[in-house]
């Protein structure tokens, strides 16, 4: 009931779409069994609730009064063995609700988070992570209540208030009227306050999200060194202390209400169960009512009014349930722009040919690729990005090193994620080893095709752990050929943990040299037949750039590479370079014969490459 009190009542005004109910109940398909004895065991607590205190009326009419001790005993047992019953009950109850709810958790939480890996790459540049994660966590666990909390206490409510009722219509039609009288005055102070609590309750959940987010923000390395180079620690944590104690207050608010709500609630009860025993009690004096049947009608009237509380809010409790599938199936709806075709293929091993014929790619508007509930854009930020590349044409031999150059922003990296499938081109034809990329399974892409970005992104982990995401079954030997061939082994060697050190929140206790490395083992673990490079030695000092040059010589060898150059030996010692701007291809050939040209290539390597 308490739990009740808290939730958003506004939710009763949200849309549901027409068929939520019964995809809901499709869920449950599975547990329709577990479900049944669920019901049956809710009923028999129901009716163990009813049958105390008419025991009750047994021991004393039946009993203490005539004198009887036979009939003491044997109901005082009687009463003993339904209070056994009715604990047992209640543990095995307990036992179900959290079978079901725990299996749907996890169906529910397993679903979604398959379904957003399937996402594009887009989809996560838009998404926050922190609504991801919510619909992960809180959203599937109010879905959860529909089948646990709102299932069992709108079932055992309802039995319990029409067995009580029925139970106190038998005993005494005249008394249960007059404590009745009691109950629209009950149900109303339960609906106000619970709008009360509600109101509190979401103000303080908003607060509370809005100090986790800022703590998630300072306590993260990038931003914890921002605020060490450019904040004030006493305005942060003045700030902080300001949210907090707004967060205290309505604890304290929220604490005295419920505390008003309870001490009301027991006083309401108090008055009814005065009136019971007053007019109980002349009745019992006059003996038109038996003393057990008075004691039997107060007790039942201890056990009407909690499960009244809860359904006069059952309507809440529903629509949330309603409200937070609704939530999950639309990200469960949300259709992958990759997918893979049926009857997929498998690309070939070894060093593979890569093609594009008449490519053309734009990237997709916000409402195709995400969900407005997951971003917190401006409405224009949602359009298309208009053509990115135009009529590409290229073709890269197995074992050929193929450098793109170009101006910042003329579709070099856009290129590039085309060859991975990150993306799928608007128009045209993307192809490795002979095969459609959209005819290839996408398991024998990520196999066949490896890509290192200029930040090589690393999780909180191990650097085993690290590596191994590229080949699970890798053996120790594996993993140091890697690192040796990637010229990092002797750096993880005189590590004191070696291969189980924590690389630390994106990598960030490794340099940018050693992290490279690091993804050029990775990638060399997987042993891909075509090698996608963009600035993969960028914003590099000298040093690093040259250890991780030396690496990425090795993982080139024999393989097919697309390069996006930024060294000058990559430029030169490239079998074909082509020149990308305004999303063409522009110049193609060799170093010389584009220095020869006097083009656009000639003007980059005068300015970029001449330096080096």
């Amino acid at each position: 009931m308490a739990r009740t009190m808290g939730r958003d009542s506004s939710v009763v005004d949200e849309s549901v779409p027409r068929g939520t109910t019964r995809r809901v109940l499709s869920y449950a398909r599975p547990y329709r069994g577990t479900i049944a004895v669920f019901l049956v065991i809710v009923t028999l607590a129901a009716l163990t609730s009813v049958a105390a205190p008419l025991a009750l009326k047994t021991v004393v009419d039946d009993g203490v009064i005539p004198g009887d001790r036979r009939v003491v005993v044997l109901t005082a047992l009687a009463v003993a063995a339904i209070a056994v019953a009715e604990a047992v009950l209640t543990l095995v109850q307990r036992w179900y609700s959290a079978r079901i709810g725990e299996g749907l958790i996890l169906d529910l939480r397993s679903q979604v988070f398959r379904h957003v890996q399937e996402q594009p790459i887009a989809f996560f540049t838009r998404a926050q992570t922190g609504s991801l994660v919510t619909r992960l966590n809180t959203d599937v666990i109010g879905a959860q209540a529909a089948f646990s909390s709102v299932l069992s206490g709108a079932v055992s409510n309802t039995i319990s208030v029409a067995l009580v009722l029925a139970a106190m219509f038998a005993l005494s039609w005249q008394i249960t009227l007059v404590s009745l009288l009691l109950v629209p005055l009950f149900v109303l102070a339960a609906r106000w306050m619970g709008q009360r609590l509600a109101g509190l309750t979401r103000e303080q959940m908003t607060m509370n999200a809005d100090m986790g987010s800022r703590m998630t923000e300072r306590f993260n390395v990038g931003g914890a060194m921002l605020v060490k180079l450019f904040g004030d620690p006493d305005r942060e944590s003045a700030e902080y202390t300001r949210r907090a104690a707004r967060v205290r207050d309505l604890g304290i608010a929220l604490a005295v209400n419920r505390t008003f709500f309870m001490a009301a609630l027991t006083l309401v009860a108090a008055l009814a169960t005065a009136i019971v025993y007053g007019l109980g009690g002349i009745l019992a004096i006059n003996g038109s009512l038996s003393v057990g049947t008075l004691l039997a009608l107060a007790a039942l009237l201890t056990r009407l009014y909690g499960p009244l509380t809860s359904l006069s809010n059952i309507r809440v409790d529903v629509m949330t349930a309603l409200v937070s599938f609704q939530r999950i199936f639309e990200v469960l709806d949300l259709r992958p722009a990759i997918v893979e075709r049926t009857g997929a293929i498998e690309l070939p091993g070894g060093s593979l040919s890569v093609r594009m014929r008449g490519v053309s790619f734009a990237y997709p508007s916000a409402d195709e690729i995400s969900l407005r509930s997951l971003e917190s854009t401006a409405p224009g930020d949602r359009k298309g990005s208009g053509p990115v590349l135009r009529d590409i044409d290229l073709a890269v031999e197995p074992g050929q090193l193929v450098a793109l150059v170009g101006p910042s922003g003329s579709g070099k990296t856009t290129l590039t994620t085309l060859v991975a499938r990150l993306y799928d081109p608007t128009d045209g034809i993307v192809e490795v080893g002979g095969t459609d990329l959209r005819d290839a399974s996408l398991a024998s892409v990520r196999n066949r095709i490896g890509m290192v970005t200029q930040d090589a992104h690393m999780f909180h982990d191990t650097i085993r752990e690290n590596l191994v995401l590229a080949k699970p079954d890798a053996t120790d030997e594996q993993i140091w050929a890697a690192l040796d061939a990637a010229q990092v082994g002797d750096l993880v060697r005189r590590l004191p943990a070696g291969l189980e050190t924590v690389v630390g929140d994106r990598g960030h206790r490794l340099s940018g040299g050693e992290k490279q490395r690091l993804a050029i083992a990775r990638l060399l673990l997987r042993s891909p037949g075509v090698i996608v490079l963009d600035e993969a030695t960028a914003h590099l000092d000298s040093e690093s750039e040259a250890a991780v040059q030396r690496a990425l010589d090795v993982a080139l060898h024999g393989r097919t590479a697309l390069v996006i150059a930024h060294r000058l030996s990559t430029v030169r010692g490239a079998d074909q370079i082509l020149v990308v701007q305004d999303g063409r291809i522009v110049e193609r050939g060799t170093h010389p014969d584009l220095l020869a040209a006097g083009g656009l290539y000639a003007d980059l390597y005068r300015t970029q490459f001449a330096d080096a």
